[in-house]
């Protein structure tokens, strides 16, 4: 089931936030790190510290550049605590000071009594909302975990199901001997970005490990090298095995175009016979080949339908009459 978790203040905090290119210290208000942040958008509204707090928004970051710290700073030493408490009671959950501007110590123990926690950035104002903005992004980005394998088959994201046992993880085996990047195996967390980007990712406790029955688990990165694996990627494909049933009709031409849906957003699928002597590892290379074309605008079996169907209407096939057979010549 997809879910979407909560982020704290404290979360912002150390590694990951440096990762974004956003070097964050606590100024005020520690007892307020568990405080919730429930939307990526940040806001960054002076007319709330001249008293317009309709313009504040619950859960979200207030940004103080320097226009803010120089109005709190042109204040009345007794008048910027109160500016400032009667701002984040709103339900901010926690200021962050931009440019190396801290807040006058008067705003710092409001906010110390309030428990919101203020921020300080040496980051540059517009620089800083951007790398927050994104930070939270995916953070909060709503996500589902899936029973799959997740593969980067020449610059496109192939997300490979099926029941367990199917063989997925041998499958990535070979396309790893191919020359293939894994992602993750049997444990894929999917991220929704923005409107219409699904990205894949693998937990930390897995990462870079393939389980294959008979051998155990088995570390990409160490058998195989560093070009063998990445952190994440775009999920642009779905490859589906299934076994194989006699007497089933499975597509023979592929006109027929299915898609697999996650997160609300559909994704081109390809189902994919499983039976003995059938090479996967090559099957699933050759519909990540024909995916890449198909977004380049060419369809093959659309196209040899199309090469049929006018010379079927022009009376022609292979320069030969419909009606007539090459054997009665």
């Amino acid at each position: 089931m997809p879910t979407t978790p909560a982020v704290t203040v404290g979360s912002l905090l150390g590694a990951r936030a440096e990762a974004f290119g956003l070097k964050l210290e606590v100024l005020a208000g520690r007892d307020g790190l568990s405080r919730r942040i429930t939307s990526p958008h940040v806001q960054k509204t002076g007319l709330a510290l001249a008293g317009y707090h309709e313009y504040i928004h619950h859960g979200r970051v207030l940004v103080f550049g320097q226009s803010e710290v120089s109005f709190l700073d042109r204040q009345a030493p007794e008048q910027r605590g109160s500016i400032i408490a009667s701002t984040i009671e709103r339900g901010v959950p926690c200021v962050l000071s931009t440019a190396g501007s801290a807040p006058p110590p008067e705003s710092l123990a409001a906010c110390d009594r309030a428990g919101v926690p203020v921020l300080l950035t040496p980051t540059a104002t517009g620089v800083a909302i951007a790398r927050l903005t994104g930070l939270l992004e995916d953070s909060l980005a709503e996500r589902e975990i899936v029973h799959a394998v997740l593969m980067d088959i020449l610059g496109l994201g192939v997300l490979i199901i099926g029941e367990s046992g199917i063989g997925k993880s041998e499958c990535a085996l070979d396309l790893i001997g191919r020359g293939h990047r894994l992602v993750a195996d049997d444990t894929v967390e999917v991220r929704r970005r923005a409107e219409t980007v699904l990205i894949g990712t693998c937990p930390e406790l897995t990462r870079h490990h393939v389980e294959v029955r008979g051998l155990g688990l088995i570390d990409v990165r160490e058998l195989f090298g560093i070009a063998a694996v990445r952190a994440s990627k775009r999920v642009e494909l779905v490859v589906q095995l299934e076994r194989w049933e006699p007497g089933r009709e499975y597509e023979r031409l592929g006109l027929e175009e299915s898609s697999h849906e996650i997160l609300g957003l559909r994704i081109p699928l390809v189902r994919m016979p499983v039976a003995p002597g059938r090479a996967l590892a090559t099957l699933v290379e050759v519909a990540a080949r024909t995916q890449l074309l198909r977004l380049r605008g060419h369809n093959a079996a659309r196209t040899l339908a199309a090469r049929l169907d006018a010379q079927l209407r022009s009376g022609e096939a292979g320069g030969v009459s419909p009606e007539s057979d090459p054997g009665d010549e």
